[in-house]
């Protein structure tokens, strides 16, 4: 599914240059559910970025379900994030003006899906993180796990090859990130790749394989026996 080849990137800073990423190899398989760790400037979450194709690497290859991403403009990278990639923010990243059910339905607009395609689906997938009776609620009427059930709803109803999850419990309680990683391992369940940035160690032994980073290298990569969160959800 994911194949990433002496990956190498690096930022201008003034007159310096910043070696972020420094030769990574790294391979996801269908169905995988991966934790990436690694503290602060690590290059974890500029590895998620490159992955998502929101930034670029400037040596070696990444491939995605069979397609080399490279050289691509802005336009063909949107169309490519939108055919195979879900996301999933700390922030949850929801328009505050739209409904759940809006936001849920957003991704399936610009694949101009029709408008009853986009609400059925919406409540469908609403339904399946056990919130589509707040389909009619803002943003601002739901709850901190509320709003991340919705980011996963929206992420999952576009249907991606892949869900890339930056952090997602990072602003949640513990009772709450156990119940949206329930969520999450429901999913990876089902048969969805799912790759998780995370710094928290419990979260992250509730994937099915955890890679380390360190100083823009991978440091260990390793298989695990999952933890299920359900064991903790009450």
């Amino acid at each position: 599914m994911i194949e990433i080849k002496d990956l190498h990137k690096s930022y201008k800073m003034g007159n310096n240059s910043l070696h972020v990423l420094k030769g990574i190899n790294f391979t996801v398989d269908d169905g995988e559910l991966v934790a990436i760790m690694g503290s602060s400037g690590s290059g974890k979450s500029t590895l998620l970025n490159i992955l998502g194709m929101l930034d670029v690497l400037d040596e070696g290859t990444y491939t995605l379900d069979g397609v080399p991403i490279k050289d691509m403009n802005e336009t063909k990278a949107a169309q490519y994030r939108n055919k195979f990639l879900g996301f999933v923010f700390q922030s949850f990243n929801l328009i505050n003006y739209k409904t759940a059910a809006e936001n849920v339905a957003l991704p399936l607009y610009y694949q101009k899906v029709g408008r009853k395609e986009r609400e059925i689906k919406a409540l469908k997938y609403l339904e399946q993180v056990g919130l589509k009776e707040w389909a009619g609620h803002l943003p601002s009427e739901l709850s901190g796990g509320q709003k991340q059930r919705v980011a996963i709803a929206r992420a999952m109803a576009a249907e991606p090859k892949v869900l890339l999850a930056d952090e997602p419990t990072g602003a949640l309680d513990s009772k709450t990130s156990y119940e949206v990683m329930d969520l999450i391992q429901k999913i990876n369940d089902a048969g969805n790749t799912i790759l998780i940035v995370t710094h928290e160690p419990d979260i992250a032994k509730m994937c099915k394989r955890i890679v380390h980073l360190k100083d823009g290298v991978i440091i260990e990569d390793e298989k695990i026996n999952q933890v299920r969160a359900s064991s903790y959800v009450q």
